[in-house]
């Protein structure tokens, strides 16, 4: 099995050979080349042809943005993996960077604690790498016969409980690779006149989700912010769930109101969606519905069973337009998805639950 090529390119020579030497400890990896700044990695990128590149963003003669947009004109399919590091700068330049085409991201380690920060190079960034680069084989691969679930497709329920249909009173999404352009999609395509909450967990560290929040919020007719403890919840509002802190829902007499938590994380997440899932679940029963976008692992699989046991609908990415399958995906094969939409029919079927369950309710 031919290993998956890299291309690590950084200006930093420590940083270079300490993720060099975590990737080629896996035998799945080979990194076949090196570059001190983007000018130098375009010159290497035909001839060593990677399945994947590393990119740093701040260096010198050629930046990780200026290289990014260089990749995409040649090879507008190759894997991209940007770092940064967590600054207000750095998050800024990465989410630019995503707007741009680049697959994902991760923390760039750090000097002054090297061995935890490789750390996650070994338990996140070589997972990320292995699942981008399949997604890519699957996509240049023809495809093969097999049962498939077509876009906008109904999936049949596994048994639950006969609950008759109820109108939707909060949407929960889920994202988390490639979340952040799928929900620059999907939210600006959502009506002004939204009447529900909606409820964001993207994968993100501190710092990100709030200027995730305020880019997507420059875009969207509804208002987008990061979640606060105790805050109200109200019709036509977005919240993103903060980076290092669970989001869920609690409903009382007068409403219903967020919830932030430090509890232990899921998946390896904090945020896990399955936290809020969840709590929607257990406030909401019928009337949450759950849209689980692009991302890898299975984060928001169990919370969709207990939002489909609760008599809740489902909502998920297809795999065409997703950049990793993997949440997405593992709802879609156990047979908990209502419908599997592409990204572009996503924010339309949401409106329009919106409308047809109030109205179904009157």
């Amino acid at each position: 099995m031919a290993k998956i090529r890299v291309l690590v390119v950084d200006d930093a020579a420590v940083f270079r050979r300490a993720v060099t030497d975590e990737l080629i400890a896996d035998p799945e990896l080979e990194v076949v080349g090196t570059a001190a700044n983007g000018r130098a990695a375009l010159v290497k990128l035909d001839r060593l042809r990677p399945d994947v590149v590393l990119l740093d963003i701040e260096m010198p003669e050629m930046d990780g943005l200026e290289a990014l947009r260089e990749i995409r004109k040649r090879h507008p399919r190759l894997p991209v993996i940007m770092f940064s590091v967590l600054t207000e700068r750095g998050a800024i330049a990465t989410l630019e960077a995503l707007s741009q085409g680049a697959s994902e991201y991760f923390a760039k380690p750090s000097t002054n604690s090297l061995e935890d920060s490789l750390r996650v190079v070994r338990e996140e960034l070589i997972p990320e790498i292995k699942n981008l680069c399949a997604a890519r084989v699957r996509e240049l691969a023809p495809a093969p016969v097999r049962p498939a679930a077509p876009a906008g497709a109904v999936l049949p329920r596994p048994p639950l409980p006969s609950i008759p249909p109820a109108r939707v009173d909060v949407i929960a999404v889920a994202a988390s690779t490639g979340g952040p352009n799928a929900l620059a999609e999907v939210l600006p395509a959502l009506p002004a006149n939204l009447p529900v909450p909606v409820l964001v967990v993207q994968h993100m560290p501190p710092l990100f989700t709030r200027l995730l929040a305020e880019r997507l919020s420059a875009r969207c007719s509804l208002p987008v912010t990061e979640a606060t403890h105790n805050e109200p919840l109200a019709p036509g509002r977005v919240w993103v769930a903060p980076g290092d802190f669970h989001l869920a829902v609690e409903r009382g007499p007068a409403g219903g109101h967020l919830v932030l938590s430090k509890d232990a994380p899921e998946h390896s997440c904090r945020p896990a969606a399955d936290v809020l899932f969840r709590s929607v679940a257990r406030a909401y029963g019928p009337h949450a519905l759950a849209v689980v976008l692009t991302g890898m692992g299975q984060d928001g699989h169990r919370g969709c069973e207990a939002i489909r046991a609760a008599g809740g609908q489902v909502v998920v990415q297809d795999e065409e337009s997703s950049v990793v399958w993997g949440m997405p995906g593992f709802v879609a094969r156990s047979g908990l998805a209502d419908k599997v939409l592409p990204l572009a029919l996503v924010a339309q079927d949401l409106a329009r639950r919106t409308r047809v369950g109030r109205a179904e309710a009157k």
